[in-house]
């Protein structure tokens, strides 16, 4: 008798968003962010180039403060090399035509995996997990939202399958990917972090002592019950390996802000 199988769920590619403060906005302006992401989403993807994609997308649903689809994985080197930008552009339009509203800021998570249509399964919650992530957070807090509007990040699996494949285009350069480790509840797996425009290699680990003062703390509703977690003695937060006299490159990022 023959063994029995089941067929594999087709290959999703999961992009999920989330916008920073949500929980501080009025009801107004909750209605007015949550209708604008898909607007937003909708006019990046159109710019990188993959509408189609996006109107066949599959599970699409509003999170409240985001929203999350899934779309074929041959999408992928454009969400990595192109979306971002594109997403940070239509911020900036956003931010120019509203001057009087707060600049919205969007975290982003993308992953890949075997998913139903109904997007239930396990790449689903993987992918939630990275957009929790509590660096990619802090990146945000930290910023200026003028000036940094999106923070972007990959799974190992994204990043192997684009990067490796060679399939990537655009501007975008492996430079541009900062390995972190991810680590929420149980969930513990490697990623990579992506500013738009920024260079990981002009970092100076001074800014992450605690001697230049912490960014921002995080707002109620990103904190959640999460208790502080101590610095370890002498941590500064990031560590840096040296190459040559000049190239500076961020290994490893554990914490943006000393709390």
């Amino acid at each position: 008798m023959l063994p029995s199988w089941e067929p594999l769920w087709p290959y999703r590619a999961v992009l999920a968003v989330d916008a920073r403060n949500f929980g501080t906005l009025t009801s107004r302006d909750m209605q007015r962010v949550n209708a604008d992401i898909p607007q937003l989403l909708a006019k990046a993807l159109s710019t990188s180039n993959v509408s189609a994609h996006w109107e066949r997308r599959v599970f699409g649903q509003h999170t409240g403060d985001g929203y999350v689809a899934g779309v074929e994985p041959e999408a992928l080197p454009a969400l990595v090399a192109c979306f971002p930008g594109a997403l940070r552009d239509e911020l900036a339009n956003r931010r120019a035509e509203r001057p009087h509203e707060t600049p919205l800021q969007l975290r982003v998570s993308i992953h890949v995996g075997p998913l139903p249509v109904s997007g239930l399964g396990v790449p689903m919650v993987q992918t939630h997990r990275l957009l929790d992530d509590q660096a990619l957070r802090d990146l945000l807090a930290r910023a200026n939202p003028a000036i940094t509007s999106t923070a972007v990040i990959i799974s190992q699996r994204v990043h192997e399958d684009v990067f490796e494949s060679g399939c990537i285009g655009g501007d975008a350069l492996t430079g541009q990917f900062v390995p972190h480790l991810v680590r929420v509840k149980t969930f513990q797996r490697p990623a990579w972090l992506h500013i738009p425009g920024f260079d990981w290699g002009l970092a100076d680990p001074a800014i992450f002592e605690q001697g230049n003062g912490p960014g921002p703390a995080p707002s109620a509703d990103e904190a959640g019950d999460r208790p502080p977690q101590p610095a370890s003695p002498g941590s500064t937060g990031a560590s840096f390996t040296q190459h040559g006299q000049k190239n500076v490159q961020v290994k490893h990022l554990e914490r943006l802000v000393i709390e």
